[in-house]
């Protein structure tokens, strides 16, 4: 596959580098080159990753590295059953559990949940980080829902992360995972608290939270369009929010227009029958 000459290689974590360092030189920087593509691609062009990963597992399947950037490729493409092998070899190769709630996802993508929540309450998990931990929690949450847990969904998101008041790299993801397993019973109203609380700790947009939140006040976003129905000239990339309150109040204002300006030729009806039955 193609890669750009700007790719060079050098782009890759420096621990990854050094595990390619038990490659031959030439090869090492190819293997490399296909990695960088794979971190570009993963989110906008999963099927594209996919491909780099390959070409790198192709080149060198005993890297762990590579071995795990081909997993997650799977994964992105939701290829389960494969990116769970190749998570597994790369456990294996280093021996460490931070793949660990990746791989119960993919048994809940296998339609397993009930494997995943085996993992949830493994040894593994001791093991893993705060970050880790919190991810496990969250692939729990979800396998419960699958299983149609719904309360003990709920249930499972409730922890001192979720109760923190400081912001960490997760901390969207759990309240959004938490608000929605709340709409999902019902509870509309503590739903929308922690949709606009995974808005505040969203700073980098990783969840849909806002529109979610707006969805739930009823706002509606729609193009500013011109009485031609299209854009006008300075209205390119427009949109306008539109509540129910304004719906109430555009409607109220309709009606004082036709008050003020009645149809110039109303219809008469005095002339027509009664209606047959």
């Amino acid at each position: 596959m193609p890669i750009p000459e700007e790719v060079t290689g050098e782009e890759i974590d420096k621990d990854v580098r050094q595990e390619l360092q038990s490659l031959p030189k030439t090869l090492a920087e190819d293997v490399a080159r296909n990695l960088v593509m794979v971190a570009r691609l993963i989110d906008e062009d999963p099927e594209g990753a996919y491909g780099y990963s390959r070409v790198a597992l192709r080149l060198a399947s005993r890297v762990a590295a590579v071995r795990e950037a081909a997993g997650f490729a799977a994964y992105a493409c939701q290829k389960y059953s494969e990116a769970l092998a190749e998570f597994r070899a790369a456990r294996r190769m280093t021996g460490n559990t931070e793949l660990w709630p990746v791989m119960a996802d993919c048994e809940r993508g296998l339609g397993r949940p009930e494997k995943a929540l085996d993992m949830a309450g493994a040894p593994e998990v001791h093991k893993l980080d705060k970050a880790g931990q919190v991810e496990m929690r969250l692939v729990a949450a979800g396998a419960r829902r699958d299983m149609g847990q719904l309360d003990a969904a709920i249930v499972t998101l409730q922890s001192p992360e979720l109760a923190s008041s400081s912001v960490q790299p997760w901390t969207a993801r759990l309240r959004y995972a938490y608000a929605d397993a709340l709409l999902a019973v019902g509870r509309e109203a503590e739903a929308r608290e922690w949709f606009a609380k995974a808005v505040e700790a969203d700073r980098d947009g990783s969840t849909d939270a806002s529109d979610r939140l707006a969805e739930l006040d009823g706002v509606e976003f729609t193009d500013a369009l011109d009485e031609n129905g299209e854009r006008g000239e300075n209205a390119e990339s427009a949109t306008v929010a539109v509540t129910p309150e304004d719906s109430e109040r555009g409607a109220d204002a309709d009606a004082d227009k036709d008050d003020e300006h009645p149809a110039e030729h109303p219809v008469d009806h005095s002339d027509e029958g009664p209606d047959e039955d």
